[in-house]
């Protein structure tokens, strides 16, 4: 898919981010451009990522390529005529595959339509994913952030996220998942620029690209 939003329009937000908090700013000075993570939207986009939970994008890729060759596609109706035994010979975990069938179940069930939830504000749809077995609210905001392209949701959930913000506040401790909500309130409505601005930036450190600010002293 192409990216939902423009070099221009990336560009914008994030100086106005560097205005806000001080640590996006050191993460926007120091952070190249980047462009908008965009994945397939519906059914499949959705198993993806329950398939990415707590995996190395790798080993989430190459049980996708199972999965979809064993089922010939990554439908609901094709999921419901798998049990879990059935679709753990693909490589997904026990766990994983009760969350895949929930989720076709609910597709199939009316419970989770995928039209439907294009036309929901953000908690409404969030609400909507999470009321799935399986889906917790970082797999929901991620979904309608890549999936749908929607641009003021933080997944403040993420690892890599507090991380990156703790090296850009220079901390010694990451914030908790309900601080770093509290935190990003003020970055609407950029927030997913925020957030892959943070990733960004992360991962530049990670590889060895930039250098991360250094912890201040107390």
């Amino acid at each position: 898919m192409e990216s939902t939003r423009s070099a221009e329009e990336i560009a914008a937000a994030r100086a106005a981010l560097s205005l806000l908090d001080p640590a996006l700013a050191i993460a926007h000075e120091a952070t190249p451009a980047f462009l908008w993570r965009s994945k397939p939207a519906g059914f499949p986009g959705l198993v993806k990522l329950v398939l990415e939970q707590q995996v190395s994008v790798a080993s989430a890729a190459a049980i996708w390529a199972r999965l979809e060759a064993g089922l010939g596609a990554v439908t609901p109706k094709k999921v419901l005529r798998h049990d879990i035994d059935a679709l753990k010979t693909f490589g997904l975990s026990m766990q994983k595959a009760a969350y895949v069938r929930a989720i076709a179940e609910a597709n199939v069930a009316g419970q989770l339509d995928f039209e439907a939830l294009r036309s929901l504000d953000d908690a409404a749809a969030v609400a909507m994913l999470t009321a799935i077995k399986g889906i917790g609210r970082w797999t929901a905001e991620v979904y309608l952030m890549f999936c749908e392209g929607r641009g003021d949701l933080f997944p403040a959930g993420d690892l890599a996220l507090q991380e990156a913000l703790r090296l850009a506040d220079r901390a010694e401790a990451r914030l908790s998942q309900k601080a770093l909500y509290l935190r990003a309130e003020a970055w609407r409505p950029h927030r997913g620029v925020a957030a892959h601005l943070l990733w960004s930036y992360y991962g530049a450190i990670r590889r060895g690209e930039i250098e991360p600010a250094k912890i201040l002293a107390v």
